[in-house]
């Protein structure tokens, strides 16, 4: 295949990968950057799809954070492919802390006892993961069915992530909106700009020529005359 690595990725290769990109985050960023801000789509349409991305980030609906940023941008009639690019802003150096603010917000609002340190939540959700899937698999044999660590879950940590993310989230998509908005005006413009320059360098030059060609075939006619 034209298009497939020569050596596939091993499953820790993935994973580091995933952590800590090839050429780091920074070079990451500035190519998502560079991808938004050339999408064909006016400005507020694709900074609405940059705000429903980054909201979804706050969500506790991990695994599905693509779905739904690409619902939540349709029905703000936003970019879509926008929403998809900006869920890049929930990632490994990000989640831990959106995670934290998140539960500890949403444990206070909802006069819960205390929030949970990080290697807990990732715990909680792991530990009910697996219990789920076995649940799942139950159905097919005769083994019982425990719910208890899907409970714990969510009374301790789904539902206070959920409403403790909502604010966070909100003032995040707003700032990214704002920027992802100034960003891509600023660079329309600058397009804009460029390629007048040279649909007008072109001009000249085609005039240029064509004055060149006039006065060539007046000196033709003069001798001719």
């Amino acid at each position: 295949m034209v298009f497939k690595r020569r050596t596939p990725r091993g499953f820790w290769q993935r994973v580091r990968d995933f952590i800590y990109p090839r050429g780091g985050w920074g070079r990451a960023i500035s190519y998502v950057i560079h991808r938004l801000r050339r999408l064909p789509d006016p400005p507020y349409r694709v900074a609405r799809g940059v705000a429903a991305g980054i909201f979804v980030c706050f969500t506790p609906f991990y695994g599905f954070h693509f779905l739904l940023a690409g619902l939540l941008a349709y029905l703000m009639r936003g970019n879509i492919l926008a929403a998809l690019m900006a869920t890049f802003f929930g990632n490994p150096l990000t989640f831990p802390i959106i995670a934290t603010i998140s539960v500890e917000l949403g444990a206070k609002m909802l006069g819960l006892p205390g929030g949970m340190p990080l290697h807990r939540i990732v715990g909680a959700f792991s530990s009910a993961s697996l219990q789920l899937w076995a649940n799942l698999a139950a159905i097919f044999t005769a083994a019982p069915t425990h719910w208890d660590r899907l409970g714990d879950l969510f009374g301790r940590v789904f539902l206070p992530y959920l409403v403790g993310g909502l604010l966070p989230g909100i003032i995040s998509a707003v700032i990214g909106y704002m920027a992802t908005h100034r960003i891509v005006v600023a660079y329309q413009k600058r397009r804009k700009k460029k390629l007048k320059s040279r649909v007008e360098k072109r001009r000249a030059a085609a005039a240029a020529e064509s004055r060149k060609t006039d006065a060539a075939d007046s000196a033709v006619t003069g001798e001719h005359g």
